[in-house]
């Protein structure tokens, strides 16, 4: 107790303890019936505690007196600067983390969310927001989540979590937060309050969902990738009650010609031009996909055998209608499509291979059409496998077999070369002819295999020193996808020059089916060829849809003519008419033709006299093996005359 001029009339026993001395203090800072001041209160050691003083108007014996109290309030002072240092912590945590975090007292039915939460929604620190305001924000299909795992929690206690979408504070801004929140309980196990936290993961989602989209979706053409319609298939299948659907294998036919032709660019607007085309045709509720390359499929729920044909043979329809725009022109596109009906218990590698059986159909029929998968399929995919197993196993144990027909000059009855035509001769039954076997191989990569083997075959034989010192010369039928090959070229030049022979002793022959479907091939296998003296013929002149148009533009020594406009030739009507046109044709480009099918000998004079400079076929001399025709020529050292093959091998 002081008085007014600073005289301590009375001090207890504790503040004498204390050892404060009161001139130490800062007592003009205390205001008389104020509030406490908290003043500093330095130790001898160096340290600072701290104490709060009061001071109270008293009277003391009618004067007016000061009483001052205080108390050590150290601890407590340093209890507040935890918890402030806490909290700034907290909320730096929060803006560092992008984690807001909320408070709900269950008893008064309030929500206090932290400045870092109401800045995350738009709102600024300190904003009053009841739960009916917080509500509003909310997208309404995701209340329902909410507030349905909020009840859950409250009612089960422990630990919950929810993703939302949610409206900031300007009602259109959308994004997304990840919440996850704790029940504490009193002490009879009420909940008494919820602690949670909320993270915006707008940007973490979009990222996925893009993920999600890329790991799912074709980037050229946006449809459902391989993945993703698998999946659809898989889903379908495993449907239970009544058949679950049908599936769609679409494929572009002669794709790879529009690459060559037109070039990849090209190519890749026709597939995102096709993918827009045809789901804008297909019924409600189907997928259409891109298996990878130029192969499409499409799965069709609840839909029956016949309507899947029907739909597939739609988008045939619409594609062979609609061209694909090109600069300043259109390019038509044609699709084989093979349909199979999805019945209870298939597997998606039977439908797969069901559908792929009846696209093969598709395109063995001759492109542009759809097949519907019979049972028979299968019973021909087993023959087809069947015939390809047999060749392979007669190509490694070397039971394949060239027979050899000469190719007799009109004019003077020479053996200017022989054609080598290929002959399984295995032993086993029954028997296959080439036309038996050599389609189902040239759908198969062991076509190049086979290819390979006649040249190497073939060249083998010309590197004999007496079938070298006879001049003679031979010519090989070649693949489809030997033509397309791009080093095959390269390889039978590297092959000749390996054996010694001289390149013009050997020629190649593509038939011109082969040869119209991919023009660039053939004149890059031409290039090469003439660039190192080989000669290369079109088979079968006429026989498919060839034309002069594409003649003009291939680069071919000889044609040879299809044996249908040879075999009557000499008895007029149209057939003399049409070789005369190839014979004009074919001279005035500067190539020598070849009459097939020359049968009897009434044809020779008829095709000499329309000017044809060879012939080929079973009067001018029968295939024999070629082992014979080396044995023959090794003991006569002769090249044999077309009346020597006739006459000696009269069976073959």
């Amino acid at each position: 107790m002081l008085t007014a001029d600073g005289r301590c009339l009375w001090s207890n026993p504790a503040a004498r303890r204390l050892g404060v001395r009161l001139h130490d203090l800062p007592l003009a800072e205390v205001g008389a019936d104020g509030p406490p001041v908290e003043v500093p209160w330095p130790q001898p050691d160096g340290a600072t505690r701290w104490l709060e003083v009061r001071c109270h108007r008293v009277d003391h014996d009618g004067q007016p007196v000061s009483l001052y109290e205080w108390r050590d309030v150290s601890a407590e002072r340093r209890e507040r600067e935890a918890g402030r240092n806490y909290r700034w912590r907290l909320a730096h945590i929060e803006q560092l983390a992008k984690v807001g975090t909320w408070e709900w007292d269950i008893a008064s039915d309030s929500v206090v969310w932290s400045d870092v939460l109401l800045q995350m929604f738009g709102y600024p620190p300190g904003t009053e927001l009841d739960y009916p305001s917080y509500r509003q924000l909310l997208h309404p299909e995701d209340v329902g989540l909410i507030e349905q795992t909020l009840a859950t929690a409250l009612r089960d206690g422990g630990p919950f979590s929810y993703t939302h979408r949610m409206y900031l504070a300007d009602h259109t801004t959308l994004r997304v937060f990840e919440c996850y929140g704790e029940v504490f309980p009193d002490a009879s196990g009420a909940p008494l309050r919820v602690l949670g936290t909320a993270h915006d993961i707008t940007d973490m989602r979009r990222v996925q969902d893009e993920l999600t989209r890329l790991a799912e979706r074709d980037p050229l053409t946006d449809l459902p990738n391989r993945r993703a319609l698998l999946a659809r298939l898989d889903n379908l299948l495993a449907r239970d009650g009544g058949p679950p659907g049908a599936l769609l294998l679409i494929d572009i036919d002669n794709f790879k010609d529009i690459n060559d032709v037109h070039g990849h660019g090209v190519g890749d607007d026709v597939l995102r031009v096709l993918a827009r085309l045809l789901v804008r045709h297909l019924p409600v509720g189907t997928v259409l996909g891109r298996l990878g390359g130029d192969e499409f499929a499409v799965v069709l729920p609840d839909t029956a055998a016949g309507d899947a044909l029907t739909v597939a043979e739609t988008l045939c329809d619409v594609a062979a209608r609609t061209p694909v725009p090109l600069a300043g022109a259109g390019l038509r596109v044609t699709l084989s499509v093979g349909a199979a009906s999805l019945e209870p218990g298939d597997t998606r590698d039977a439908a797969l291979a069901h559908a792929d059986l009846a696209l093969y159909e598709a395109k063995n029929a001759g492109r542009n059409r759809a097949r519907l998968y019979l049972p028979e399929h299968y019973r021909h995919a087993v023959q087809r496998v069947n015939v390809v197993t047999r060749v392979r196993s007669a190509l490694d144990q070397q039971r394949m077999q060239l027979d050899a027909q000469p190719i007799i000059d009109l004019l003077t009855g020479e053996v200017i070369s022989h054609e080598l035509l290929i002959r399984l001769r295995d032993g086993r039954q029954p028997p296959l002819t080439p036309g038996d076997f050599l389609p189902t191989v040239e759908r198969d990569d062991l076509i190049g295999d086979l290819d390979r083997w006649v040249v190497t075959t073939a060249t083998s034989a010309l590197a004999d020193p007496a079938v070298s010192a006879a001049g003679m010369r031979f010519d090989v039928n070649i693949s489809a996808r030997s033509m397309e090959s791009p080093g095959f070229g390269d390889w039978v030049v590297e092959r000749l020059r390996a054996v010694g022979v001289d390149a013009d002793r050997l020629g190649l022959e593509v038939t011109e089916t082969a040869a119209i479907t991919n023009v660039a091939a053939v004149r890059n296998l031409a290039g090469t060829l003439r660039d190192a003296g080989c000669r290369l013929s079109l088979d079968d002149f006429g026989a498919g849809f060839g034309s002069f148009a594409y003649l003009k533009h291939l680069p071919f020594s000889t044609v040879k003519i299809a044996g249908d406009f040879v075999r009557h030739a000499d008895r007029g009507g149209a057939d003399p008419v049409l070789i005369d046109a190839v014979v004009r044709a074919a001279h005035g480009l500067g190539m020598r033709t070849v009459a097939e099918s020359v049968e009897h000998a009434g044809l020779v004079p008829a095709l000499r006299q329309l000017g044809v400079d060879s012939g080929q076929g079973f009067h001018l001399g029968r295939p024999v093996p070629l082992d014979l025709l080396l044995d023959r020529v090794r003991d006569e050292r002769h090249t044999p005359t077309a009346v020597d093959v006739v006459v000696r091998h009269p069976d073959h």
